[in-house]
Protein backbone atom coordinates (compact mmCIF):
# COMPACT_ATOMS: atom_id res chain seq x y z
CA UNK A 1 0.00 0.00 0.00
CA UNK A 2 2.78 2.41 0.98
CA UNK A 3 4.54 1.85 -2.34
CA UNK A 4 1.46 2.88 -4.31
CA UNK A 5 0.75 6.00 -2.24
CA UNK A 6 1.76 9.23 -4.01
CA UNK A 7 3.45 11.81 -1.71
CA UNK A 8 3.27 15.55 -2.34
CA UNK A 9 6.55 16.35 -0.52
CA UNK A 10 9.80 14.40 -0.13
CA UNK A 11 10.20 12.52 3.11
CA UNK A 12 12.91 13.60 5.57
CA UNK A 13 14.85 10.45 4.76
CA UNK A 14 15.47 11.76 1.25
CA UNK A 15 16.93 15.07 2.40
CA UNK A 16 20.51 13.89 1.89
CA UNK A 17 19.84 13.08 -1.78
CA UNK A 18 19.12 15.44 -4.67
CA UNK A 19 15.62 16.84 -4.63
CA UNK A 20 13.08 14.39 -5.98
CA UNK A 21 11.30 17.25 -7.69
CA UNK A 22 14.36 17.89 -9.87
CA UNK A 23 13.91 16.00 -13.18
CA UNK A 24 17.26 14.51 -14.14
CA UNK A 25 18.51 12.54 -17.13
CA UNK A 26 18.54 9.43 -14.96
CA UNK A 27 14.86 9.99 -14.16
CA UNK A 28 14.22 10.30 -17.89
CA UNK A 29 16.02 7.05 -18.56
CA UNK A 30 14.05 5.18 -15.90
CA UNK A 31 10.77 6.58 -17.17
CA UNK A 32 11.69 5.80 -20.76
CA UNK A 33 12.64 2.23 -19.95
CA UNK A 34 9.33 1.64 -18.20
CA UNK A 35 7.25 3.07 -21.04
CA UNK A 36 6.01 1.20 -24.03
CA UNK A 37 8.55 2.97 -26.19
CA UNK A 38 6.12 4.03 -28.92
CA UNK A 39 6.81 7.68 -28.30
CA UNK A 40 3.09 8.52 -27.75
CA UNK A 41 3.53 9.20 -24.03
CA UNK A 42 5.67 12.31 -24.64
CA UNK A 43 8.80 10.72 -23.18
CA UNK A 44 10.65 9.83 -26.37
CA UNK A 45 10.49 10.19 -30.10
CA UNK A 46 8.40 7.63 -31.95
CA UNK A 47 9.04 6.46 -35.50
CA UNK A 48 6.84 9.01 -37.26
CA UNK A 49 8.97 12.13 -36.80
CA UNK A 50 12.36 10.58 -37.74
CA UNK A 51 10.88 8.80 -40.76
CA UNK A 52 9.16 11.93 -42.03
CA UNK A 53 12.10 14.29 -41.46
CA UNK A 54 14.74 11.91 -42.81
CA UNK A 55 12.47 10.88 -45.69
CA UNK A 56 12.06 14.48 -46.81
CA UNK A 57 15.78 15.27 -46.62
CA UNK A 58 16.84 12.02 -48.30
CA UNK A 59 14.36 12.73 -51.09
CA UNK A 60 15.97 16.14 -51.55
CA UNK A 61 19.39 14.51 -51.54
CA UNK A 62 18.38 11.89 -54.11
CA UNK A 63 17.10 14.55 -56.51
CA UNK A 64 19.87 17.15 -56.07
CA UNK A 65 23.00 15.27 -55.01
CA UNK A 66 25.99 15.43 -57.30
CA UNK A 67 28.36 12.54 -57.95
CA UNK A 68 31.37 13.11 -55.73
CA UNK A 69 33.65 10.30 -56.86
CA UNK A 70 34.28 8.70 -60.25
CA UNK A 71 34.57 5.33 -58.49
CA UNK A 72 30.84 5.56 -57.81
CA UNK A 73 30.21 5.80 -61.54
CA UNK A 74 32.67 3.31 -62.98
CA UNK A 75 32.64 0.67 -60.23
CA UNK A 76 28.92 0.66 -59.45
CA UNK A 77 26.66 2.66 -61.78
CA UNK A 78 28.32 1.30 -64.92
CA UNK A 79 28.20 -2.41 -63.94
CA UNK A 80 24.56 -1.90 -62.94
CA UNK A 81 23.86 -0.31 -66.32
CA UNK A 82 25.50 -3.30 -68.03
CA UNK A 83 23.39 -5.78 -66.05
CA UNK A 84 20.22 -3.94 -67.06
CA UNK A 85 20.97 -2.72 -70.59
CA UNK A 86 23.97 -4.86 -71.69
CA UNK A 87 26.17 -1.81 -72.22
CA UNK A 88 28.45 0.17 -69.94
CA UNK A 89 32.03 0.68 -68.86
CA UNK A 90 34.17 -1.93 -67.13
CA UNK A 91 37.12 -1.19 -64.83
CA UNK A 92 40.09 -3.49 -64.28
CA UNK A 93 38.68 -4.47 -60.88
CA UNK A 94 35.79 -6.17 -62.69
CA UNK A 95 38.05 -8.09 -65.04
CA UNK A 96 37.74 -11.82 -64.35
CA UNK A 97 41.52 -11.89 -64.06
CA UNK A 98 41.36 -9.80 -60.86
CA UNK A 99 37.70 -10.06 -59.73
CA UNK A 100 38.03 -7.54 -56.90
CA UNK A 101 34.42 -6.35 -56.96
CA UNK A 102 31.38 -8.35 -55.94
CA UNK A 103 28.38 -8.35 -58.22
CA UNK A 104 26.17 -9.12 -55.21
CA UNK A 105 26.29 -5.49 -54.05
CA UNK A 106 25.44 -4.29 -57.57
CA UNK A 107 22.74 -6.95 -57.89
CA UNK A 108 21.04 -5.66 -54.73
CA UNK A 109 20.43 -2.36 -56.50
CA UNK A 110 19.35 -4.21 -59.61
CA UNK A 111 16.29 -5.34 -57.65
CA UNK A 112 15.11 -1.77 -58.11
CA UNK A 113 16.89 -1.02 -61.38
CA UNK A 114 15.24 -3.83 -63.42
CA UNK A 115 11.60 -3.02 -62.49
CA UNK A 116 12.34 0.69 -62.97
CA UNK A 117 13.74 0.02 -66.46
CA UNK A 118 10.55 -1.84 -67.40
CA UNK A 119 8.40 0.95 -65.99
CA UNK A 120 10.25 3.94 -67.47
CA UNK A 121 11.26 2.34 -70.76
CA UNK A 122 13.83 4.43 -72.64
CA UNK A 123 13.99 7.09 -69.90
CA UNK A 124 17.15 5.75 -68.32
CA UNK A 125 17.71 8.88 -66.23
CA UNK A 126 14.56 8.00 -64.29
CA UNK A 127 16.04 4.57 -63.54
CA UNK A 128 19.12 6.31 -62.14
CA UNK A 129 16.99 8.34 -59.75
CA UNK A 130 14.85 5.33 -58.83
CA UNK A 131 17.99 3.56 -57.60
CA UNK A 132 18.98 6.71 -55.73
CA UNK A 133 15.59 6.75 -54.01
CA UNK A 134 16.19 3.14 -53.00
CA UNK A 135 19.51 3.86 -51.29
CA UNK A 136 17.88 6.92 -49.72
CA UNK A 137 15.18 4.67 -48.22
CA UNK A 138 17.86 2.39 -46.77
CA UNK A 139 19.44 5.45 -45.16
CA UNK A 140 16.10 6.64 -43.78
CA UNK A 141 15.35 3.29 -42.14
CA UNK A 142 18.81 2.92 -40.60
CA UNK A 143 19.09 6.48 -39.30
CA UNK A 144 15.50 6.52 -38.02
CA UNK A 145 16.23 3.35 -36.04
CA UNK A 146 19.29 5.03 -34.54
CA UNK A 147 17.28 8.11 -33.53
CA UNK A 148 14.53 6.00 -31.94
CA UNK A 149 17.12 3.96 -30.05
CA UNK A 150 18.77 7.13 -28.74
CA UNK A 151 15.39 8.47 -27.67
CA UNK A 152 14.48 5.34 -25.73
CA UNK A 153 17.89 5.12 -24.11
CA UNK A 154 18.76 8.76 -23.39
CA UNK A 155 15.65 10.84 -23.94
CA UNK A 156 14.00 13.05 -26.51
CA UNK A 157 16.43 15.98 -26.45
CA UNK A 158 19.54 14.03 -27.43
CA UNK A 159 17.58 12.14 -30.09
CA UNK A 160 16.14 15.38 -31.50
CA UNK A 161 19.58 16.97 -31.76
CA UNK A 162 20.94 13.86 -33.47
CA UNK A 163 17.97 13.83 -35.86
CA UNK A 164 18.55 17.44 -36.87
CA UNK A 165 22.23 16.78 -37.55
CA UNK A 166 21.56 13.56 -39.46
CA UNK A 167 19.09 15.44 -41.64
CA UNK A 168 20.97 18.62 -42.41
CA UNK A 169 24.73 18.20 -42.07
CA UNK A 170 26.34 18.20 -45.50
CA UNK A 171 28.26 14.97 -44.95
CA UNK A 172 25.14 12.91 -44.22
CA UNK A 173 23.14 14.74 -46.88
CA UNK A 174 25.56 13.70 -49.63
CA UNK A 175 26.73 10.30 -48.36
CA UNK A 176 23.20 9.02 -47.73
CA UNK A 177 22.31 8.72 -51.43
CA UNK A 178 25.69 7.75 -52.86
CA UNK A 179 25.87 4.37 -54.60
CA UNK A 180 28.98 3.23 -52.74
CA UNK A 181 29.90 0.31 -50.43
CA UNK A 182 31.10 2.83 -47.85
CA UNK A 183 27.59 4.32 -47.83
CA UNK A 184 26.13 0.84 -47.36
CA UNK A 185 28.54 0.33 -44.46
CA UNK A 186 27.25 3.65 -43.08
CA UNK A 187 23.66 2.35 -43.13
CA UNK A 188 24.81 -0.82 -41.39
CA UNK A 189 26.68 1.24 -38.78
CA UNK A 190 23.54 3.22 -37.91
CA UNK A 191 21.37 0.11 -37.73
CA UNK A 192 23.91 -1.95 -35.81
CA UNK A 193 24.36 0.86 -33.28
CA UNK A 194 20.59 1.14 -32.92
CA UNK A 195 20.23 -2.58 -32.19
CA UNK A 196 23.03 -2.36 -29.64
CA UNK A 197 21.36 0.53 -27.80
CA UNK A 198 18.04 -1.32 -27.92
CA UNK A 199 19.78 -4.27 -26.23
CA UNK A 200 19.45 -6.62 -29.18
CA UNK A 201 23.09 -7.69 -29.49
CA UNK A 202 22.41 -10.61 -31.85
CA UNK A 203 20.79 -8.24 -34.36
CA UNK A 204 23.62 -5.74 -33.95
CA UNK A 205 26.26 -8.31 -34.87
CA UNK A 206 24.22 -9.78 -37.74
CA UNK A 207 23.80 -6.29 -39.19
CA UNK A 208 27.49 -5.55 -38.76
CA UNK A 209 28.43 -8.78 -40.54
CA UNK A 210 26.12 -7.94 -43.44
CA UNK A 211 27.53 -4.43 -43.72
CA UNK A 212 31.10 -5.73 -43.80
CA UNK A 213 30.62 -8.61 -46.26
CA UNK A 214 28.00 -7.12 -48.57
CA UNK A 215 29.29 -3.58 -48.27
CA UNK A 216 32.87 -2.71 -47.44
CA UNK A 217 35.16 -5.39 -45.90
CA UNK A 218 37.63 -2.88 -44.47
CA UNK A 219 34.92 -1.32 -42.30
CA UNK A 220 35.20 -4.35 -39.99
CA UNK A 221 37.51 -2.28 -37.80
CA UNK A 222 34.77 0.30 -37.22
CA UNK A 223 32.27 -2.41 -36.23
CA UNK A 224 34.60 -4.05 -33.68
CA UNK A 225 33.52 -2.15 -30.51
CA UNK A 226 29.81 -2.91 -30.92
CA UNK A 227 30.55 -6.48 -31.98
CA UNK A 228 32.81 -7.27 -29.03
CA UNK A 229 30.50 -5.73 -26.44
CA UNK A 230 27.50 -7.47 -28.00
CA UNK A 231 29.30 -10.80 -27.70
CA UNK A 232 30.05 -9.98 -24.09
CA UNK A 233 26.36 -9.43 -23.37
CA UNK A 234 25.07 -12.66 -24.89
CA UNK A 235 27.81 -14.73 -26.42
CA UNK A 236 26.05 -17.84 -27.69
CA UNK A 237 23.03 -16.27 -29.36
CA UNK A 238 25.04 -13.32 -30.67
CA UNK A 239 27.84 -15.48 -32.05
CA UNK A 240 25.39 -17.79 -33.82
CA UNK A 241 23.49 -14.84 -35.26
CA UNK A 242 26.66 -13.24 -36.60
CA UNK A 243 28.00 -16.53 -37.92
CA UNK A 244 24.76 -17.41 -39.72
CA UNK A 245 24.52 -13.94 -41.29
CA UNK A 246 28.17 -14.12 -42.37
CA UNK A 247 27.84 -17.58 -43.93
CA UNK A 248 24.63 -16.68 -45.79
CA UNK A 249 25.94 -13.41 -47.23
CA UNK A 250 29.35 -14.88 -48.04
CA UNK A 251 27.74 -17.85 -49.80
CA UNK A 252 25.50 -15.53 -51.81
CA UNK A 253 28.55 -13.46 -52.73
CA UNK A 254 30.53 -16.50 -53.93
CA UNK A 255 27.58 -17.86 -55.94
CA UNK A 256 26.95 -14.47 -57.52
CA UNK A 257 30.62 -14.10 -58.40
CA UNK A 258 30.60 -17.56 -59.96
CA UNK A 259 27.55 -16.69 -62.05
CA UNK A 260 29.08 -13.48 -63.44
CA UNK A 261 32.82 -14.24 -63.48
CA UNK A 262 32.20 -17.83 -64.65
CA UNK A 263 34.73 -19.21 -62.18
CA UNK A 264 34.83 -20.09 -58.51
CA UNK A 265 36.26 -17.05 -56.77
CA UNK A 266 35.55 -14.74 -53.86
CA UNK A 267 35.78 -11.05 -54.64
CA UNK A 268 35.88 -10.40 -50.88
CA UNK A 269 39.03 -12.48 -50.41
CA UNK A 270 40.55 -11.15 -53.66
CA UNK A 271 40.10 -7.59 -52.43
CA UNK A 272 41.62 -8.37 -49.04
CA UNK A 273 44.57 -10.21 -50.59
CA UNK A 274 45.22 -7.39 -53.04
CA UNK A 275 45.14 -4.63 -50.42
CA UNK A 276 46.71 -6.46 -47.48
CA UNK A 277 48.98 -9.24 -48.72
CA UNK A 278 49.59 -7.68 -52.11
CA UNK A 279 50.33 -4.25 -50.74
CA UNK A 280 47.49 -2.65 -52.68
CA UNK A 281 49.78 0.00 -54.18
CA UNK A 282 47.24 2.64 -53.23
CA UNK A 283 49.82 5.34 -53.91
CA UNK A 284 49.13 4.76 -57.61
CA UNK A 285 45.82 6.57 -57.13
CA UNK A 286 47.12 9.56 -55.18
CA UNK A 287 48.23 10.30 -51.64
CA UNK A 288 47.20 12.97 -49.15
CA UNK A 289 48.71 14.46 -45.99
CA UNK A 290 47.71 13.71 -42.38
CA UNK A 291 45.36 16.72 -42.19
CA UNK A 292 43.22 15.59 -45.11
CA UNK A 293 40.42 13.98 -43.09
CA UNK A 294 40.36 16.76 -40.52
CA UNK A 295 39.90 19.33 -43.28
CA UNK A 296 37.22 17.27 -45.02
CA UNK A 297 35.50 16.56 -41.73
CA UNK A 298 35.24 20.26 -41.00
CA UNK A 299 34.02 21.04 -44.52
CA UNK A 300 31.27 18.42 -44.28
CA UNK A 301 30.29 18.87 -40.62
CA UNK A 302 31.83 22.23 -39.58
CA UNK A 303 31.52 22.76 -35.81
CA UNK A 304 29.72 19.42 -35.49
CA UNK A 305 32.96 17.62 -36.38
CA UNK A 306 34.92 19.62 -33.80
CA UNK A 307 32.40 18.83 -31.06
CA UNK A 308 32.50 15.14 -31.95
CA UNK A 309 36.29 15.13 -31.58
CA UNK A 310 36.12 17.02 -28.30
CA UNK A 311 33.42 14.81 -26.77
CA UNK A 312 35.93 12.24 -25.35
CA UNK A 313 37.50 15.06 -23.32
CA UNK A 314 34.17 15.55 -21.55
CA UNK A 315 34.18 11.85 -20.75
CA UNK A 316 37.72 12.01 -19.38
CA UNK A 317 36.74 14.97 -17.21
CA UNK A 318 33.80 12.89 -15.89
CA UNK A 319 31.34 15.56 -17.06
CA UNK A 320 29.06 13.19 -18.95
CA UNK A 321 30.10 9.82 -17.59
CA UNK A 322 27.06 9.55 -15.33
CA UNK A 323 24.68 9.86 -18.26
CA UNK A 324 26.39 7.91 -21.00
CA UNK A 325 28.33 5.37 -18.97
CA UNK A 326 29.36 2.56 -21.33
CA UNK A 327 26.83 2.05 -24.11
CA UNK A 328 27.12 5.38 -25.90
CA UNK A 329 30.90 5.30 -25.50
CA UNK A 330 30.98 1.92 -27.25
CA UNK A 331 28.77 3.24 -30.06
CA UNK A 332 30.95 6.32 -30.59
CA UNK A 333 34.33 4.63 -30.23
CA UNK A 334 34.49 3.77 -33.98
CA UNK A 335 34.83 7.48 -34.78
CA UNK A 336 38.23 7.72 -33.17
CA UNK A 337 39.45 4.23 -34.11
CA UNK A 338 38.46 4.65 -37.76
CA UNK A 339 39.69 8.23 -38.06
CA UNK A 340 43.07 7.30 -36.59
CA UNK A 341 43.43 4.21 -38.77
CA UNK A 342 42.44 5.92 -42.02
CA UNK A 343 44.71 8.89 -41.30
CA UNK A 344 47.68 6.53 -41.25
CA UNK A 345 46.89 5.29 -44.78
CA UNK A 346 48.69 7.16 -47.59
CA UNK A 347 45.75 6.95 -50.02
CA UNK A 348 42.85 8.99 -48.68
CA UNK A 349 39.43 9.69 -50.08
CA UNK A 350 36.48 11.49 -48.57
CA UNK A 351 34.17 8.48 -48.97
CA UNK A 352 36.41 6.36 -46.74
CA UNK A 353 34.96 8.17 -43.71
CA UNK A 354 31.32 7.56 -44.67
CA UNK A 355 30.83 4.65 -42.22
CA UNK A 356 31.27 6.91 -39.20
CA UNK A 357 29.28 9.91 -40.46
CA UNK A 358 26.11 9.14 -38.41
CA UNK A 359 28.22 8.62 -35.29
CA UNK A 360 29.79 12.05 -35.74
CA UNK A 361 26.27 13.49 -35.53
CA UNK A 362 25.47 11.48 -32.40
CA UNK A 363 28.71 12.51 -30.67
CA UNK A 364 28.09 16.19 -31.45
CA UNK A 365 24.48 15.87 -30.27
CA UNK A 366 25.67 14.34 -26.99
CA UNK A 367 28.13 17.21 -26.53
CA UNK A 368 25.45 19.85 -27.15
CA UNK A 369 23.03 18.07 -24.83
CA UNK A 370 25.66 17.99 -22.07
CA UNK A 371 26.61 21.67 -22.12
CA UNK A 372 24.66 22.51 -18.91
CA UNK A 373 26.44 19.63 -17.18
CA UNK A 374 29.74 21.45 -17.63
CA UNK A 375 28.51 24.15 -15.27
CA UNK A 376 26.83 21.70 -12.92
CA UNK A 377 29.83 19.42 -12.54
CA UNK A 378 32.68 21.90 -12.83
CA UNK A 379 31.24 24.86 -10.96
CA UNK A 380 28.84 23.01 -8.69
CA UNK A 381 25.87 24.96 -10.02
CA UNK A 382 22.25 23.93 -9.66
CA UNK A 383 19.45 23.96 -12.24
CA UNK A 384 18.14 27.29 -10.91
CA UNK A 385 21.53 29.04 -11.19
CA UNK A 386 22.10 31.72 -13.82
CA UNK A 387 25.01 29.81 -15.37
CA UNK A 388 22.95 26.69 -15.97
CA UNK A 389 19.98 28.66 -17.30
CA UNK A 390 22.23 30.56 -19.72
CA UNK A 391 23.95 27.37 -20.83
CA UNK A 392 20.59 25.89 -21.82
CA UNK A 393 20.18 28.72 -24.34
CA UNK A 394 23.62 27.99 -25.78
CA UNK A 395 22.44 24.60 -27.06
CA UNK A 396 19.97 25.84 -29.69
CA UNK A 397 22.42 28.58 -30.72
CA UNK A 398 25.19 26.04 -31.43
CA UNK A 399 22.77 23.73 -33.20
CA UNK A 400 21.49 26.61 -35.30
CA UNK A 401 25.00 27.66 -36.31
CA UNK A 402 25.86 24.08 -37.34
CA UNK A 403 22.74 23.76 -39.46
CA UNK A 404 23.17 27.17 -41.12
CA UNK A 405 26.80 26.50 -42.03
CA UNK A 406 25.82 23.02 -43.24
CA UNK A 407 23.21 24.53 -45.53
CA UNK A 408 25.83 26.96 -46.84
CA UNK A 409 28.13 24.04 -47.67
CA UNK A 410 25.38 21.98 -49.29
CA UNK A 411 24.15 24.91 -51.36
CA UNK A 412 27.66 25.72 -52.57
CA UNK A 413 28.42 22.16 -53.71
CA UNK A 414 25.08 21.57 -55.42
CA UNK A 415 25.01 24.88 -57.25
CA UNK A 416 28.72 25.01 -57.97
CA UNK A 417 29.33 21.49 -59.26
CA UNK A 418 26.03 20.12 -60.61
CA UNK A 419 26.78 21.04 -64.24
CA UNK A 420 28.11 17.56 -65.28
CA UNK A 421 24.87 15.84 -64.26
CA UNK A 422 22.72 18.52 -65.85
CA UNK A 423 24.64 18.94 -69.11
CA UNK A 424 24.32 15.25 -70.01
CA UNK A 425 20.55 15.52 -69.60
CA UNK A 426 20.58 17.91 -72.55
CA UNK A 427 21.55 15.02 -74.81
CA UNK A 428 17.88 14.00 -74.81
CA UNK A 429 17.04 17.16 -76.74
CA UNK A 430 19.53 16.67 -79.57
CA UNK A 431 18.49 13.42 -81.16
CA UNK A 432 18.80 15.20 -84.50
CA UNK A 433 22.55 14.56 -84.20
CA UNK A 434 21.67 11.21 -85.76
CA UNK A 435 21.50 7.58 -84.75
CA UNK A 436 24.91 6.03 -84.16
CA UNK A 437 26.43 9.26 -82.86
CA UNK A 438 29.71 9.19 -80.96
CA UNK A 439 30.09 11.27 -77.81
CA UNK A 440 33.69 12.21 -77.02
CA UNK A 441 34.98 13.15 -73.58
CA UNK A 442 38.53 14.30 -72.83
CA UNK A 443 39.82 15.59 -69.51
CA UNK A 444 36.30 15.47 -68.04
CA UNK A 445 36.14 11.66 -68.10
CA UNK A 446 36.21 11.56 -64.29
CA UNK A 447 32.97 13.60 -64.14
CA UNK A 448 31.11 11.34 -66.55
CA UNK A 449 27.79 10.75 -64.70
CA UNK A 450 27.23 7.20 -66.05
CA UNK A 451 25.65 5.61 -69.11
CA UNK A 452 22.20 6.16 -67.56
CA UNK A 453 22.48 9.69 -68.98
CA UNK A 454 23.35 8.53 -72.50
CA UNK A 455 20.30 8.24 -74.82
CA UNK A 456 19.93 5.42 -77.31
CA UNK A 457 20.88 7.46 -80.36
CA UNK A 458 24.42 7.79 -78.97
CA UNK A 459 26.07 4.54 -80.00
CA UNK A 460 29.47 5.10 -78.40
CA UNK A 461 31.11 7.12 -75.63
CA UNK A 462 34.84 7.45 -76.34
CA UNK A 463 37.72 8.98 -74.42
CA UNK A 464 40.07 11.38 -76.18
CA UNK A 465 43.61 12.08 -75.06
CA UNK A 466 43.96 15.18 -72.88
CA UNK A 467 47.16 14.11 -71.15
CA UNK A 468 45.92 11.61 -68.56
CA UNK A 469 48.31 8.65 -68.31
CA UNK A 470 46.40 6.36 -65.98
CA UNK A 471 44.25 3.39 -66.98
CA UNK A 472 40.72 4.33 -68.05
CA UNK A 473 37.62 2.10 -68.12
CA UNK A 474 36.73 0.22 -71.33
CA UNK A 475 33.26 -0.80 -72.50
CA UNK A 476 32.20 -4.27 -71.38
CA UNK A 477 33.13 -6.60 -74.24
CA UNK A 478 30.29 -9.03 -74.89
CA UNK A 479 32.35 -10.78 -77.55
CA UNK A 480 34.96 -11.74 -74.95
CA UNK A 481 32.33 -12.84 -72.45
CA UNK A 482 31.01 -9.63 -70.89
CA UNK A 483 31.30 -9.92 -67.11
CA UNK A 484 33.43 -13.07 -67.42
CA UNK A 485 35.95 -11.43 -69.77
CA UNK A 486 39.60 -10.90 -68.84
CA UNK A 487 40.76 -8.42 -71.51
CA UNK A 488 44.49 -8.03 -72.05
CA UNK A 489 44.27 -4.24 -72.02
CA UNK A 490 43.59 -4.22 -68.26
CA UNK A 491 46.32 -4.13 -65.60
CA UNK A 492 46.50 -3.49 -61.87
CA UNK A 493 49.31 -0.92 -62.10
CA UNK A 494 47.20 2.01 -63.31
CA UNK A 495 49.21 2.11 -66.55
CA UNK A 496 47.39 3.60 -69.54
CA UNK A 497 46.46 1.25 -72.35
CA UNK A 498 47.25 2.42 -75.90
CA UNK A 499 43.74 1.35 -76.89
CA UNK A 500 41.85 3.55 -74.43
CA UNK A 501 41.84 6.74 -76.52
CA UNK A 502 40.02 7.42 -79.78
CA UNK A 503 42.63 8.27 -82.40
CA UNK A 504 40.41 9.59 -85.19
CA UNK A 505 38.68 12.63 -83.70
CA UNK A 506 36.68 13.08 -86.88
CA UNK A 507 34.44 10.31 -85.53
CA UNK A 508 33.29 12.58 -82.70
CA UNK A 509 29.73 13.79 -83.27
CA UNK A 510 29.30 15.32 -79.83
CA UNK A 511 31.85 16.68 -77.37
CA UNK A 512 31.75 17.49 -73.66
CA UNK A 513 34.32 19.97 -72.35
CA UNK A 514 34.88 22.23 -69.37
CA UNK A 515 36.08 25.67 -70.46
CA UNK A 516 37.92 27.55 -67.73
CA UNK A 517 39.83 30.80 -67.84
CA UNK A 518 43.17 29.29 -68.83
CA UNK A 519 45.85 30.49 -71.26
CA UNK A 520 45.20 27.78 -73.84
CA UNK A 521 42.52 26.93 -76.37
CA UNK A 522 40.06 24.08 -76.02
CA UNK A 523 38.91 21.82 -78.83
CA UNK A 524 35.46 23.33 -78.60
CA UNK A 525 36.90 26.81 -79.07
CA UNK A 526 37.04 26.14 -82.81
CA UNK A 527 33.62 27.51 -83.72
CA UNK A 528 34.09 26.54 -87.34
CA UNK A 529 34.00 22.89 -86.28
CA UNK A 530 31.85 22.88 -83.14
CA UNK A 531 28.65 24.59 -82.12
CA UNK A 532 27.59 24.98 -78.49
CA UNK A 533 24.22 23.32 -77.88
CA UNK A 534 24.23 23.69 -74.07
CA UNK A 535 26.43 25.43 -71.50
CA UNK A 536 26.16 25.64 -67.73
CA UNK A 537 28.30 27.45 -65.12
CA UNK A 538 30.83 25.38 -63.20
CA UNK A 539 32.73 26.63 -60.17
CA UNK A 540 36.44 27.16 -60.85
CA UNK A 541 38.08 25.68 -57.76
CA UNK A 542 41.55 27.02 -58.45
CA UNK A 543 40.62 30.66 -59.02
CA UNK A 544 37.89 30.95 -56.37
CA UNK A 545 38.67 31.90 -52.73
CA UNK A 546 38.60 28.91 -50.37
CA UNK A 547 35.95 30.24 -48.01
CA UNK A 548 33.60 31.34 -50.77
CA UNK A 549 33.84 28.17 -52.85
CA UNK A 550 33.44 25.95 -49.78
CA UNK A 551 30.49 27.76 -48.20
CA UNK A 552 27.70 29.86 -49.62
CA UNK A 553 27.97 33.42 -48.31
CA UNK A 554 24.86 35.48 -49.17
CA UNK A 555 25.40 38.30 -51.68
CA UNK A 556 29.03 37.25 -52.18
CA UNK A 557 28.97 33.71 -53.55
CA UNK A 558 28.40 34.74 -57.16
CA UNK A 559 30.55 37.86 -56.96
CA UNK A 560 33.60 36.37 -55.25
CA UNK A 561 33.76 33.02 -57.05
CA UNK A 562 35.01 32.43 -60.58
CA UNK A 563 33.03 30.20 -62.93
CA UNK A 564 33.84 28.32 -66.10
CA UNK A 565 31.39 26.86 -68.59
CA UNK A 566 30.56 23.18 -68.84
CA UNK A 567 29.68 22.70 -72.50
CA UNK A 568 27.96 20.19 -74.72
CA UNK A 569 29.10 20.77 -78.30
CA UNK A 570 28.05 19.28 -81.61
CA UNK A 571 30.13 18.95 -84.73
CA UNK A 572 28.99 21.25 -87.52
CA UNK A 573 28.26 19.25 -90.66
CA UNK A 574 30.71 20.13 -93.43
CA UNK A 575 29.15 21.15 -96.72
CA UNK A 576 30.10 19.11 -99.77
Amino acid sequence: MSQSTRQRRPTPASSDTPSSSQYSKLDKRRTSSSSSGDGDDGVGLGWAMPLMALGLLRYMSATTNIIHDCDEVFNYWEPLHYLIYKSGFQTWEYSAQFALRSYLYVLLHGLVGWPASWWFGVEKVQVFYAVRFFVGVLSVIADAALVVALSRKYGKRLASYALALLCLTSGCFFASTSFLPSSFAMYAMSLSSAFYLLEKPHMAVATAATGVILGWPFSILAFLPVTLLSLRRSFKKTFLSGAIASVIVLALSVLTDYYYYKKWTSSLLNLLFYNVLGGGESHLYGTEGPMYYLQNGFNNFNICFVLALVFPIMLLLRITRKKYVLDLVVVLLPIYIWLGFMTLQPHKEERFLYPIYPLVCVAAAAFIDSIPDIFRDVYGSHDDSILVKLSKYIRPVILGVILCVSHARTFSLINGYSAPLEIYKHLDYHEDSGMGSTLCVGGEWHRFPSSFFIPDYVAHVRWIDDGFRGLLPFPFNSTLGGTSAAPTYFNNKNVASPEQYLQDLEQCTLLVELHLQRPHLYRGSDLSTWEVVAALPYLDRELSPTIHRSFFVPYQWMQKNVFGLYKLLRRIPQSE
